[in-house]
């Protein structure tokens, strides 16, 4: 059974995602056992979004899940470096400063100045990083799998020769937080921003869609008993307007809402069709009318195309410490020990080895 693992965008709420990958690796070290296993000896295909995709490149790197959460913990203050405040009209933290962290660990080199690029044997697994190409209007899902299209050695612009650490960049490039990254392809500028800024801050359906259609040539088999997808989010706040009267809602009231709602609404809208295309067998319900769709829905068993794992919750505000109530933000490093605790209660509650496998 071929298994791929995808990973929402969300900044450092990324700490809650890393405590149900760190319950999942738990889960399959034991059932190996073998105490020594990575998520990327039991994943074939790791995909990400913005922070989804820095983890999902460290996990496809060969690291264990609490080496990856040192590193967010240790080295956040290095990823969410600020600017000078004179030069904060431009963006809020540093291009420069996560740059260089992820050029020191993506590196063929231990001395960090061998820049490994997406075509690197060090990659074990296939990785799928999505970034908006902002000089195009596209969405780029790139991948490392040598058959794709633009991954041909003799191109000038072959993907597989972009370093890695520049793919990270322009994936966590989220407007106004850091300013676009520029990549050169066959002398041709093009700038990228946030994954999140494409349908795809929920990677998980795109990530099925390279897996299988002959068009992205990895050609896997789909049926609920070939293929697994395993589906992570960072948690959420549903995008609300502030509680006004309709005459007292602002411009500025209105532009705060506008992001937030639209990456929200349509990762639901990915996370839905994932469960009407496969076997759903767990995830939090989608709403009051239909559920978590964890039965068959419009596809029989012999139809459904994959089976399939949601783990997500949304946090509950009123719950918070109060200091935090208004700083759900992808950049409060504040949030960290909450992040975690909520990740471990949220991933001892939810997460079973039973959901790995297809349903019996």
């Amino acid at each position: 059974m071929k298994r791929i693992l995808s990973l929402d965008g969300g900044g450092i709420r990324g700490v809650f995602s890393l405590q149900i990958l760190a319950r999942i690796e738990e889960l399959l070290r034991a059932e190996r056992s073998n105490p020594n296993l990575v998520l990327a000896d039991e994943f074939h295909l790791i995909a990400g979004t913005s922070t989804g995709a820095i983890i999902s490149a460290f996990l496809s790197w060969g690291l264990s899940v609490r080496e990856v959460e040192n590193l967010y913990i240790t080295r956040s203050n290095e990823m969410f470096a600020r600017e000078p405040w004179y030069r904060r009209w431009k963006a809020k933290y540093r291009s420069e400063a996560i740059a260089d962290f992820f050029r020191g660990v993506f590196s063929e080199t231990p001395d960090g100045k061998t820049p490994a690029l997406l075509g690197t044997r060090k990659l074990r697994t296939l990785l799928l990083i999505i970034m908006r190409n902002a000089s195009t209007g596209s969405p780029w899902p790139v991948c490392n799998n040598p058959k794709a299209m633009y991954n041909c050695a003799t191109l000038p612009d072959c993907n597989l020769n972009i370093p890695l650490w520049q793919l990270l960049r322009g994936s966590t490039a989220a407007p106004s937080y850091f300013p676009p990254e520029e990549i050169d392809l066959a002398g041709n500028k093009h700038l990228f921003i946030d994954g999140g800024m494409t349908p795809f801050n929920n990677p998980a359906l795109i990530a099925f869609l390279m897996a299988t259609l002959p068009q992205y040539c990895i050609d896997w088999p789909a049926s609920r008993e070939s293929l697994h997808v395993t589906s992570i989010g960072t948690g959420f706040a549903r995008a609300r307007l502030p509680v006004k009267r309709a005459a007292e809602i602002n411009m500025l009231d209105q532009v705060k809402y506008l992001a937030p709602a639209f990456i929200g609404s349509v990762s639901v809208e990915q996370d839905v069709l994932c469960r009407i295309l496969g076997d759903c067998r767990h995830g939090p319900p989608i709403d009051s009318e239909i559920g978590s769709l964890e039965t068959p829905t419009l596809l029989s068993n012999a139809e459904q195309k994959f089976t399939y794992v949601r783990y997500d919750e949304p946090f509950v505000i009123k719950n918070l410490d109060p200091k935090l109530k208004i700083a759900m933000e992808m950049d409060n490093l504040a949030l960290i020990p909450y992040l975690k605790r909520a990740g471990e209660e949220y991933a001892a509650n939810h997460v079973r080895l039973e959901h790995l496998y297809p349903r019996k």
